[in-house]
Order: structure tokens, then sequence, then C-alpha cells
């Protein structure tokens, strides 16, 4: 019996089919700990062979580390280019934010020379609740549809943690400049506010991406890293339903990846890997999810001990006049 095929869904209009899971590249970059080239290569060839076709990076990432890691993976996959799609970001370096036409224009050609590649599929501003919106609006955007122009990029999208900016943008843009969406911590067990702004998405024909799953790291047996954002009260919520999970045999952190995967307006759940085991568990919650459903009662008893959090975020970006 052949095994289950990874579910593709649509990307807004983009005419892209993404894999249900997709494999964040953010952990290539060494942004969780040291991962080998040989790891790296060997993570970015597993989850292709089991059916993850979508692939997310950005410069920001460990310093320009994650693309040139992942452009060493694909490379090695030796598969034709219209096999899997890219998507990485610009706006955001190490050394700070710039959304200037100059900068995002330079970025492109930069982060293409790292990747191995002639073209990216997606484009993404990234974290513009950091930059000026209006000067998204106005003249990063625009920049980007020249590239589209000249066969650089396929697609544009904006990524941030706050949704109101995304309104802001795809208000003022337009119609179809922007193609894709990119939110994250905003559709997982804790906090699925993302929800209340699919529709309106939709309406304007813009495909939506959702990562970190697992609110980075929250919803793990090991917890979230030092630097997280969370409250001391959130965090404590998420380590008590993840030690309620473990108490019943059952993995908070599979929980938490089939509650965003099933829903299907959402395009791909973005997940870090950076091993061949992460892939192979990601790729089965998946699998299984498709197959048997998901664990119903399991959610709704971790939906209750996370109900006094429900919702909760963190401030990100700067003051918008």
């Amino acid at each position: 019996m052949a095994a289950t095929p990874l579910e593709l869904r649509p990307l807004g209009n983009t005419g892209l089919k993404l894999s249900c899971v997709g494999f964040g590249a953010s952990p290539l970059g060494n942004v969780f700990g040291v991962v080998s080239e040989s790891d790296a290569i060997a993570s970015v060839r597993q989850a292709f062979s089991l059916g993850v076709n979508f692939f997310d990076t950005s410069p920001y990432y460990g310093g320009t580390l994650s693309e040139k890691m992942l452009g060493k993976g694909l490379k090695a996959l030796g598969v034709p280019r219209n096999e899997y799609i890219v998507s990485t970001k610009c706006g955001r370096y190490k050394e700070g934010f710039d959304f200037s036409a100059e900068r995002v224009t330079r970025s492109i050609d930069e982060s293409l020379e790292r990747l191995q590649l002639d073209y990216v599929d997606i484009l993404q501003c990234h974290d513009i609740e950091f930059g000026s919106l209006d000067q998204i609006v106005t003249e990063t955007i625009p920049a980007l549809l020249k590239l589209k122009e000249a066969g650089k990029i396929r697609f544009i999208g904006i990524t941030g943690l706050p949704l109101g900016v995304f309104t802001y943008v795809l208000d003022r843009v337009p119609p179809g400049s922007v193609d894709v969406v990119l939110s994250y911590c905003h559709y997982s067990i804790n906090d699925s506010t993302l929800e209340d702004l699919l529709p309106y998405l939709k309406s304007k024909g813009v495909g939506i991406i959702s990562a970190s799953p697992l609110a980075m790291g929250l919803l793990t047996e090991s917890g979230p890293p030092e630097w997280h954002p969370a409250s001391p009260e959130l965090k404590a919520a998420c380590q008590a339903a993840a030690a309620y999970c473990k108490g019943k045999g059952k993995n908070v952190s599979k929980l938490g990846l089939q509650y965003s995967l099933s829903n299907k307006d959402i395009s791909s759940i973005l997940v870090g890997m950076n091993s061949v085991k992460q892939v192979d568990e990601n790729v089965a919650a998946a699998v299984e999810l498709a197959t048997a459903g998901k664990d119903e009662q399991a959610v709704s008893e971790i939906q209750e001990i996370l109900k006094p959090v429900k919702n909760q975020t963190w401030p990100s970006g700067i003051q918008q006049s």
C-alpha cells in the first residue's frame, strides 16, 4: 500500500499548490541551536521525499546562513526547479530593518545568489510592523512589482505578528498586488485570532500561510527558548498543557500541529525543522490527521487548560503614527 501523500492546497489566486506542511528553514540558520550542513541537507531531502514542496527562509535567519543552507539542500535534490516552491523575505536583516526600494531590490539578488536560484516563487516583506506601513504601500510593494516584471520573483507577500498590519496594507495597495500573507503565532491551540481575518483575506484573493503552530516553542514538552516574549502566565499555562498531555501519553506538539492543519482555508502550516526526525514527525502528524482525524477530546482538554490565556499575544513592532 502506497504511503498517504501529503495534501496540496491552493494558495489564493497564485495557481501554486503548497504542501499542507511547509518547511520552515529558520533552524538551518542555527537560530535554535547548531545544525550541521549534512543534517540541513538531509532534512531538506527527507522533507521533499515525503511530499513537502514548500520551503521558506529569510536573509535575517542566522544572518544569511539559513538561505545558504537551504540553497545547498535544494541543489542536492537534483530535481527540476518547478518541483518545489521557495519563499524568502526582504526588509529585515541582521543589521536591522530597511524597506527602501533600493535595499529590497539589492536584497533579492543577494538572496538568489545564496539560494543558488534564478528566481523565488514568493518574496515577502519581513515583519512589516517594524517599518513604516505607508512606506510598504508606496515604496516597497511597487519595487517588488518591478522585480516581478523582471522575472526574479513570481509573487509578493507580507509578514508580521499584529494582524492589523495586513488589513492596513491590503486596503491601500492596488488589488492583486499582494498575493500572500504569512501570519505567525495566531493559528494555534492557544491563539486562533487569525480565524477572524480569514473571510477578509479570502475576499481580497490573498493566499494564507500560517507559521509557528507551536507558538515558537510554547506548545512543546521542552518549553520555549529563554528569549520568548510571552507573559509568565501564558508560559505557565502552556507548560501545564504540555505536562497534562505527557501524563496522558500524548504529545502536545503533535496535537498543536494537527489543530493548525485542520483549517483548510490556510494553505500551508510552516514548521521549523532541523533534523530528519523532526521532518518525519511533522509529516506523520499530517498524514495521521488526514487518515484518522484529530483527537478532539485531547484538544478540548488542552483548550480548557489554556482558557484563561486564550488569544493572549505580545507586543511587536513600532507604534504606527
